[in-house]
């Protein structure tokens, strides 16, 4: 977090004392809301129950040569979606299962020196809305990852609506996991952890099918050079899960039907060797209404 705030005051120390550009902030805001329901009377005899399901999504972008010399870019995902069963016997309606949730926050300054490859600093947050893991107790924006990185920019694409961007440096996370419930069952604590070393990040999004379809993604892989639990594991079997690199891969394709349907397909993949020995694969396909905001 040090890295971040010193990033972000040094940025703001330039765009005061230093006269801004004049072109505007590129700002989008894709939002969409797909809704599928159906219910039964209390009289139906034929084993049918009702069903309730809701995603939200949103895709936010800020952008700005903010100096010669200064680029930024903000990005943000909200996801967030609930299915609602009803009880085939009673029908009563049980308590909402969480069908996707996702808060992602990042913002990248490029420093547009003009050589072959530009030095960064960017800082990301990724957390949810709910954390439904503990079965006595609903805990919100929980777990929260902070990540602060710097090192070098590589712009391989850069077309009006096609855009690719490779970062490669170094890296530092913050866990945080608040509210655990103790072994003994009669106290919770916060959990904290730090890990550091090498990322590599790249952002890519074209248009695809004559333009009809954008297609975005993001591959994002740590290595971790050092962890501050270590010690803490030496003996176990899992004493050296953390030097595992992490790969987030998320792709998402968003095709409009017309000026307020669309179609989002998003799927991800993820391996973390130290939450689970094999991949874990997301995905998720909606048809809903779209408004875009900006």
């Amino acid at each position: 977090m040090r890295i971040l705030l010193i990033v972000t005051a040094a940025a703001l120390a330039i765009t005061v004392t230093v006269p801004v550009f004049a072109q505007s902030w590129n700002v989008s805001v894709d939002a969409n809301l797909t809704l599928t329901q159906n219910a039964y009377s209390d009289n139906w005899i034929r084993g049918e129950s009702g069903a309730l399901a809701w995603t939200f999504n949103s895709n936010s972008l800020a952008e700005k040569q903010l100096h010669a010399k200064v680029h930024n870019k903000n990005t943000l995902k909200l996801f967030f979606g609930q299915t609602h069963n009803q009880n085939q016997v009673t029908k009563t309606w049980a308590r909402p299962v969480k069908s996707t949730d996702l808060i992602d926050f990042e913002s990248v300054f490029r420093f547009t020196l003009g050589g072959f490859a530009e030095p960064f600093a960017a800082g990301r947050v990724e957390t949810q809305f709910l954390d439904a893991s503990d079965p006595e107790k609903d805990r919100f924006i929980n777990p929260i990852t902070f990540t602060e990185s710097m090192g070098m920019a590589k712009v391989l694409i850069k077309k009006k609506k096609r855009e690719w961007i490779a970062r490669l440096g170094i890296g530092v996370r913050q866990h945080v996991n608040r509210d655990v419930l103790e072994p003994s069952g009669t106290s919770r604590k916060t959990h904290t952890s730090n890990d550091g070393g090498i990322v590599f990040v790249t952002d890519f999004k074209t248009p695809l099918a004559q333009e009809r379809i954008l297609y975005t993604g993001k591959l994002t892989i740590f290595k971790a050079l050092f962890f501050s639990k270590a010690d803490e594991l030496k003996g176990k079997p899992n004493e050296n899960y953390w030097k595992s690199p992490d790969l987030n891969w998320e792709n998402i394709f968003t095709a409009s039907i017309t000026k307020y349907v669309m179609v989002n397909f998003y799927l991800q993949l993820l391996y973390d060797k130290e939450i689970n020995l094999k991949r874990r694969l997301k995905q998720t396909l909606a048809l809903g209404l779209t408004y875009k905001l900006i």
